[in-house]
């Protein structure tokens, strides 16, 4: 039965509190029990000569009730650690549900319903001459409140369930045997039971995989529970035979319930893997875990005895890989292994997988996203693409790699001779075709795709410092990670037909968006200082012996810019973005309005590279559209939509003068998205059909009007007066409608 969500807020867990307090005492009169029988009457047994019957009757009884004694020491324990971790997480989870159902709900406006089966649901209340018309921002933060007091009561239903089976364990249903199952903490309870699913395999049950799931999933980021959990597996082999029986049995046929649980089995095995073999837990997997996967990866693993094609170690670990933050530690020499393995034989992992057939997802990559799985250079590319301190290493010109023998082990008489990112991102680099379809051109070129997607996804941790896709603000750029965006805007931007159609544009697209104030600095020809930079500089302006030794050859930016902002998603992150950062830009020339002679042309000045930027998007945008036809308008009004995070994202930096956070941040995110989408939305309908040069001209006129409001908001909240703030405005606008010509010639050429 279901925990609602009243029992849980509505619990009185001082109770269960008092009876922890009271099992603690019963352990502590009972070990004091058990030692004194110990040391006391089982001793002088054992020292006494005893003749007769009582040699044995009664020198066995002694013993056993001094055993007796200390099970129930035992038995008492175990109850109490179990309640004592049990009270500790539920009241965690109350306090969490109280201020979920209670705080957020009231301030969203939102109530909450409770359906009685462990779930709730939100609705917005009613209120008498409203329009009941919500924001999508409104619509999501509702659906994010419902699901998250829905997954409090999923765990507290878990953590209530571990609770009672391991009460029923420890007292064993036997009132004159004490001692059975021992716990030292609810962890140890839970992994017992993971394990007992566990080694029933492909045997479970749909209710029982549902347990195992809930169990693994609450734990997963639990140390003590992920390194026991994989060690009762048994080693690396048996964890590859585990989760590889488990993928393909529930990957096979078209059982939709069966692949929803092996596909979240797949999430959270990687995220408990990821943790427990991270060397800073204070409980983990010994290193050699690392030296054993590297050791079966390139070795066929005999999941099934007699079957053709085994698969090999490293495509079983690779699904595992595709979920969880790993330590570099752990990740990296395994990203290595594999890069090289497919270096000297591209064609290794393809050779072995089933021939093309209905299901897709059928294989070691049940989620079905980025590649079937085959090829483990997708997987852990991806694996990358979620931890961003591996993925800057492994990218990086400071990182040494190493070179690996075809077992795993380091080759130290051999050096590797090439850097990962060289090697990735060459033109005539075999991307593995990870994927089921049956042949045609559009399933090989989607095939291909999917790996270049996550090596993407990992270029874009290891600039940003975050996980891919993740909607965090950033934390401020390393100078490894700032030189490897560098050395992408180098290697594109001067061969920008390497990115024709490239399914890793849309990563490129958010990269270059987290480092706008970089890309708008190389325009405004100061090295950047007036823009300046989250954390270290990308050095992206034009190369000058004297004042920028390390920036790009002229055009190489523009050339870059021009090749990504063909994607529309990458055309929607990098305009959201750009708009953002010219308007904290000219906010902040407002803001220090005391250091100029005449704002104007500061302003100006400030905006001026938003509008070659903007120029440079018109164009891609323009050429996708109308000349290639590789994208549609609609795509880009898309993609301009669901990139306005980045006003956000760009705001929450605190690299301007607008405050992070509170409602100012909050109104000039909300007016930045609005404008954007506003000025940047074109008409895509048939009606509205525009030639190439009209929509040109449109969006230089919207990029002026959208510089203008945002100048003219600034200029108000500054205290000037409208006359004034308008023709601070009016300025800006003629500087973005001369600086977007520019930019539409940069990319024009």
């Amino acid at each position: 039965m279901s925990l609602k969500c009243t029992d849980l807020i509505e619990v009185d867990l001082d109770k269960l509190g008092s009876t922890v307090t009271d099992w603690k005492k019963m352990v502590d009169g009972l070990k004091t029990a058990a030692e004194n029988a110990r040391k006391g009457m089982k001793a002088k047994s054992d020292s006494a000569r005893w003749a007769g019957v009582n040699a044995t009757v009664t020198r066995e009884f002694i013993t056993k009730t001094a055993k007796e004694i200390s099970d129930l020491h035992t038995e008492a324990n175990s109850i109490y650690q179990v309640l004592d971790d049990g009270h500790t997480e539920l009241a965690s989870l109350q306090k969490q549900i109280k201020r979920a159902a209670h705080e957020d709900a009231s301030n969203l406006g939102v109530r909450v319903e409770d359906l009685g089966d462990g779930k709730v649901r939100c609705y917005f209340i009613h209120v008498r001459g409203d329009s009941d018309e919500r924001t999508q921002e409104q619509l999501d933060a509702k659906q994010e409140l419902e699901n998250r007091i829905n997954g409090i009561l999923d765990h507290a239903g878990e953590i209530d369930a571990a609770v009672a089976q391991a009460l029923a364990k420890s007292h064993g249903n036997d009132l004159y045997n004490a001692g059975h199952s021992k716990y030292e903490s609810l962890d140890d309870a839970e992994a017992e039971r993971a394990l007992e699913l566990a080694h029933k395999g492909t045997k479970m049950t749909d209710k029982e995989f549902a347990e195992f799931n809930r169990i693994t999933k609450y734990n997963s980021r639990d140390p003590e529970f992920t390194t026991e959990f994989y060690k009762g597996l048994g080693g690396p082999k048996e964890t590859l035979e585990f989760y590889g029986k488990m993928s393909l049995d529930g990957t096979d046929g078209n059982d939709k319930a069966r692949l929803a649980l092996t596909r979240e089995l797949q999430r959270n095995l990687g995220t408990a893997l990821a943790t427990a073999t991270d060397p800073d837990n204070r409980v983990h997997l010994p290193p050699s875990w690392g030296t054993d996967f590297r050791k079966l990866g390139n070795q066929e693993i005999e999941l099934y005895r007699g079957a053709m094609n085994q698969p090999y170690g490293y495509q079983i670990l690779g699904g595992l890989l595709r979920y969880g933050n790993y330590d570099s530690r752990f990740i990296l020499p395994i990203a290595e292994h594999i890069v090289q393995t497919h270096h000297k034989d591209p064609d290794r992992f393809m050779l072995n997988k089933p021939l093309s057939r209905d299901d897709l997802d059928y294989g070691f990559n049940p989620s079905g996203k980025v590649g079937a799985g085959y090829d483990p250079l997708t997987s852990v590319l991806e694996g990358l693409g979620h931890s961003p301190e591996a993925a800057e290493k492994f990218f990086s010109d400071s990182y040494t790699p190493l070179a690996y023998n075809e077992d795993g082990t380091v080759n130290k008489d051999k050096p590797l001779g090439y850097t990962y990112f060289d090697e990735l991102t060459k033109k005539d680099f075999k991307w593995p075709a990870d994927s089921l379809e049956a042949p045609g051109e559009d399933a090989a070129k989607r095939a291909v795709g999917y790996p270049q997607d996550a090596l993407g996804h990992a270029l874009e941790a290891a600039t940003t410092g975050l996980p891919y896709g993740s909607d965090a603000v950033s934390p401020p750029h390393s100078k490894d990670a700032a030189a490897i965006f560098h050395k992408i805007v180098e290697h594109y931007g001067t061969n920008p037909s390497y990115l024709d159609e490239s399914p890793m544009s849309d990563s490129l697209g958010n990269i270059t968006a987290d480092y706008m104030r970089d890309v708008q600095g190389a325009f405004m020809g100061d090295g950047g200082a007036m823009a300046g930079s989250h954390g270290a500089s990308a050095h992206l302006g034009d190369l000058d012996v004297k004042t920028n030794p390390e920036g790009l050859s002229p055009g190489v930016l523009k050339n870059f810019l021009a090749e990504v902002g063909k994607d529309p998603d990458a055309y929607g992150a990098i305009i959201n973005s750009q708009q953002t950062v010219t308007t904290d830009l000219v906010n902040e020339a407002f803001h220090d309005a005391d250091k100029y002679k005449e704002l104007a042309p500061e302003v100006a000045n400030r905006v001026h590279p938003g509008g070659e930027i903007a120029g440079i998007m018109a164009e891609s945008r323009t050429q996708a559209v109308y000349d290639e036809k590789i994208a549609k308008d609609a795509e880009f009004n898309e993609g301009v939509a669901t990139a306005d995070k980045w006003a956000g994202r760009i705001i929450g930096m605190g690299i301007g003068k607008i405050p992070v956070g509170g409602e100012v941040a909050g109104w000039v995110v909300e007016d930045i998205q609005e404008s954007v989408v506003e000025h940047y939305t074109h008409d895509s309908s048939e009606e509205a059909h525009q030639e190439r040069d009209t929509f040109l001209e449109s969006q230089r006129m919207s990029s002026a009007d959208a510089i203008y409001d945002s100048t003219y908001t600034a200029a108000k909240e500054a205290g000037y007066n409208d006359t004034n703030a308008r023709s601070q405005a009016e300025a800006a606008r003629l500087q973005i409608l001369e600086s977007y010509g520019m930019g539409r010639q940069r990319a024009g050429n």
